[in-house]
């Protein structure tokens, strides 16, 4: 069972990885989206902050998904690290 949570954990770990590289791209927007590292960090993030960006209520130009996604992923690792 051990083994599972630090599956688990890896792969949140390897998320987090990818949705602060999204957010850190975002700070660039002249960047090509279409440059195939660019898009798969994309592709992983997205229908993650899709459903996150629809619940929450329009901030203008700041997006908060990121951020409450940040903050769930730690505390789900946290609950499985009690395990």
């Amino acid at each position: 069972m051990n083994l599972i949570i630090q599956l688990i954990v890896f792969v949140l770990w390897i998320f987090e990885l990818a949705l602060l590289a999204r957010v850190l791209l975002s700070w660039f927007p002249n960047i090509d989206r279409s440059n195939p590292i660019i898009q798969l960090i994309y592709d992983i993030t997205e229908p993650v902050l899709r459903p996150v960006r629809n619940l929450l209520p329009q901030t203008g130009m700041i997006d908060l998904s990121p951020l409450i996604v940040f903050l769930v992923i730690q505390v789900v690792m946290r609950l499985l690290f009690q395990f």
